[in-house]
């Protein structure tokens, strides 16, 4: 979850932007707060295991799948490719729940930009 002191921080930097830039970041801010938490679950709500970690490392590309090997799971754990992979193994799938938390305005920004989020 989003401490109080981010969310301050990012009305404060709303308020201090001009007008015609204000729109555009709120909906920034948005999605990024929504991804955050969808990432953040698997260390709160979902607990990834050994067993994600090894099927997630099949899908890899060689050379990256050698870098997280050498990491390790517990180091992977905070990977955005590897939290989302968490999360769609167990039926969160990060396209839903973003419509379930942003308006219709942002969902269709987002959609608009989701290889930039994803």
């Amino acid at each position: 979850m989003l401490s109080i002191a981010q969310r301050d921080n990012q009305a404060a930097m709303l308020e201090k932007m001009p007008e015609k830039d204000r729109k555009h970041w709120r909906i920034q801010f948005s999605i990024g707060n929504a991804a955050y938490i969808y990432h953040n679950q698997t260390s709160e709500e979902v607990i990834p295991t050994k067993a994600d970690y090894e099927d997630w490392l099949v899908g890899l590309p060689e050379q990256i799948r050698e870098d997280m090997k050498e990491k390790g799971f517990e180091e992977c754990k905070t990977v955005l490719s590897f939290t989302r992979h968490v999360m769609e193994r167990n039926d969160i799938g990060m396209d839903a729940w973003m419509e379930k938390h942003l308006s219709a305005e942002e969902l269709e920004f987002w959609k608009s930009k989701r290889d930039k989020y994803d």
